[in-house]
């Protein structure tokens, strides 16, 4: 009965009112979905916008003293450019062609081109780009080298601004990812093309807010390579800053190595002079000391073979330089060179009407960065005792190759790679393929017309074996 008006209250207004024994594991569940429901409809998106605009805040302070500006599709939310890219027209194209080969229909032909759109796209992070990965960058390459940069200013002064800039370089070590993200950072952000290594966990969770873009470099499906080039040729018109390996992964004896041209092709065919223009900017690097030289050396003659080391073989290394270091004892690898080469416009490039313009601007690239590639202390040791053929008078190096001999053979001494002889220095007995490697290095500058990159170098010594083969027969 109601106290005030004596009317009986209705049942089912009654079991409202009624008690409900919950357990409390149950109870808890309920109170986080409803705290998830409403900080998804009313909180996340305030804060999502709160940090947005800090963060939009920051890159705009940040433009003003970088020379490129970060491009506003670097900085767009990932989950817009996968869907961007997903639904390109090209992409839409390639997923329909695929479904009818495959006989599948095309909603799961999609769904697999958005399944690589996920892979490929990355999620930069300006804050950590610049707050951290620079940073670590530039302490990393100066605790382990000595840094040489030769014509940064005169390779890119002139460079229009509107151009997007790409970085074609030789690939010696995975340092070199580490050194030219060091040497740019006062130019822009740089997006890498990296491949299947850095798609493990942890690494892919640093990586790809570094803005780095994942590359299944043996992939032979032809949806895959479509999303893929469709993701590079829009980055590439939007006026991304890129860093390039024209070689397509690291050299396992010193060489240079012939171009592969897939990235290249897809900056070309996407490219449209009336957006802007692309700038190539060649990049030579070499190292007295490759961190992975033994690693590389190993893997000679078998292309499926992975640059894989035990985990107890890194944690050693690690560890053993990590006490050098706290010990005082750390001493620097010897010198690591960086030269920067003479741009080049894709504009100008393709009015020369080349038969191949892929493969003609694939060559251009690698003579321009063999032409840059700095001949360091231990690689001209290394190749002037090849070219003894074995022992050489230690003064007889001095008078060769003048201050670079000291440097080189310090280095050389400290890994205990040189021995003394009867007839002068010679390479430790069983380490002849470690200084091929570092000779290979440098061997394309030889005045021999027969030394280009990718092509078997001939040098002095090479020569000498063939005239005198030539004259025996």
């Amino acid at each position: 009965m109601d106290a005030f008006t004596g009317a009986a209250i209705p049942a089912t207004v009654q079991a409202m009112f009624r008690t409900v024994e919950l357990p409390l594991w149950l109870l808890i569940l309920v109170l986080a979905f409803a705290a998830v429901t409403f900080a998804s409809h009313f909180l996340f998106p305030s804060v999502r916008w709160f940090f947005r605009r800090r963060m939009e805040r920051a890159v705009a302070e940040l433009n003003k003293r970088l020379a490129a500006p970060i491009q506003p599709f670097k900085l767009a939310r990932r989950h817009d450019t996968i869907q961007r890219l997903a639904y390109d027209r090209d992409v839409l194209a390639a997923v329909a062609e695929h479904a009818r080969a495959e006989g599948i229909p095309e909603a799961v032909a999609h769904e697999k081109a958005f399944r690589y759109a996920r892979e490929i796209v990355p999620a930069f992070s300006a804050s950590l780009y610049f707050g951290f990965a620079t940073r670590a960058a530039r302490w990393l390459s100066r605790l382990l080298y000595r840094v040489k940069v030769t014509h940064y200013d005169r390779a890119l002064g002139g460079i229009d601004p509107a151009a997007t800039v790409i970085f074609v370089m030789n690939h010696r070590s995975n340092m070199d990812y580490v050194l030219v993200t060091y040497l740019a950072a006062t130019r822009t952000a740089l997006a890498y093309a990296v491949g299947e290594w850095a798609r493990v966990w942890p690494l892919r969770s640093l990586i790809r807010p570094m803005g780095a873009y994942f590359v299944r470099r043996r992939s032979g499906d032809g949806l895959y390579r479509k999303v893929l080039g469709r993701y590079v040729a829009m980055a590439t018109s939007a006026g991304v800053t890129q860093a390039v390996f024209p070689e397509g992964g690291l050299s396992r004896d010193g060489r240079l190595q012939p171009p592969k041209l897939g990235i290249l092709s897809y900056i070309v065919e996407g490219f449209d002079p009336s957006v802007r223009d692309v700038v190539f900017v060649p990049v030579g690097l070499n190292y007295d000391r490759v961190l992975e030289d033994r690693v590389l050396i190993a893997a000679q003659g078998d292309a499926a073979k992975r640059f894989a080391s035990p985990v107890t073989t890194i944690a050693r290394f690690l560890w053993r330089h990590l006490r050098r270091l706290l010990t005082g004892r750390f001493r620097k690898y010897g010198q690591a060179g960086v030269g920067f080469g003479a741009p080049l416009s894709l504009t100008r490039f393709l009015e020369a009407r080349h038969a191949d313009p892929v493969a003609a601007l694939g060559l251009e690239l690698m003579r321009r960065i063999a032409a840059e590639v700095p001949r360091l202390p231990v690689a001209r040791v290394a190749e002037a005792l090849r070219e003894a053929g074995g022992a050489i008078p230690e003064a007889r190096l001095h008078e060769m190759l003048g201050p670079a001999a000291a440097d080189g053979l310090r280095e050389l001494r400290l890994r205990g790679l040189i021995v003394e002889t009867e007839e002068g220095l010679a390479p430790k007995p069983g380490e002849g393929a470690l200084f091929d490697f570092y000779a290979n290095s440098i061997a394309h500058l030889t005045d021999a017309p027969a030394a280009k990159p990718g092509a078997q170098p001939t040098t002095k010594s090479t020569a000498k074996r063939r005239k005198a083969k030539s004259t025996a027969t």
